[in-house]
């Protein structure tokens, strides 16, 4: 068996759960969206994803309000978009920092990276999920600051997550042979194009769903079930 050196994980559904982001950060942010925007419309950085939502969309001239609504209905339809999981980990940067809510992490999965940083594994994060939300995620999770165990982060500024390039620009990045990287997530489509990139994967199945009789990818119900 090639020899892991990196680990690459996902986030909902893998390490933290799907409810959490869907029932608490998804109607956090969308609450606060439109307040936000028009309070900190002044902002370089807030600006500069309003004018790249816009463009997202094709809309040469829009008002404020048009944008706003624009980003509310991409939150509801879950849109994968850049701008939209920027200014989101904006408003939950706030969320976080006021102690409104801490993320979710499975019960094993602090102590699992802990050992797995331990045996010389350099730990990853690739999701949706603004790469600044996803630092917020980790420093503050129900177990703690997990920020220090972790190499780096990606996101979709770095490619969708269900096409093979994006991992072998990981790969690049991490600066290793991708047959030495170990990708976890909850998506198949995910692990598709991970193993098209060479990565080896895990495909994570927490209950109560199960694991079928012949998993296209190594399956795991949890992270200590991992075999490197």
């Amino acid at each position: 068996m090639t020899v892991i050196r990196a680990i690459v994980t996902d986030i909902e559904g893998t390490t933290s759960s799907i409810s959490f982001v869907k029932d608490v950060l998804f109607p956090y942010a969308r609450k606060r969206l439109p307040a936000f925007v028009e309070t900190h419309v002044d902002r370089p950085e807030v600006q500069h994803w309003l004018h790249e939502a816009a463009k997202e969309a094709g809309l040469v001239e829009a008002s404020r309000q048009e944008i706003i609504e624009l980003l509310l209905r991409w939150i509801d339809e879950d849109r994968k978009s850049t701008a939209l999981k920027a200014l989101q980990g904006m408003i939950w940067k706030e969320g976080y920092e006021a102690g409104d809510y801490r993320a979710h992490v499975y019960p094993e999965v602090a102590a699992r990276l802990h050992a797995w940083r331990g045996e010389g594994l350099h730990l990853y994060v690739y999701s949706s999920g603004s790469v600044p939300s996803q630092k917020l995620f980790f420093q503050y999770c129900e177990a703690g600051d997990l920020t220090p165990l972790f190499a780096g982060y990606f996101d979709t500024e770095t490619g969708p997550k269900r096409e093979q390039a994006s991992y072998e620009k990981i790969a690049e990045a991490i600066g290793e042979l991708p047959q030495h990287l170990l990708f976890l997530s909850d998506i198949p489509e995910e692990l598709d194009a991970a193993k098209a990139a060479g990565f080896r994967t895990a495909w994570l199945l927490r209950p109560p769903l199960s694991i079928p009789a012949e998993p296209h990818h190594p399956a795991y119900t949890d992270f200590d079930a991992i075999t490197l």
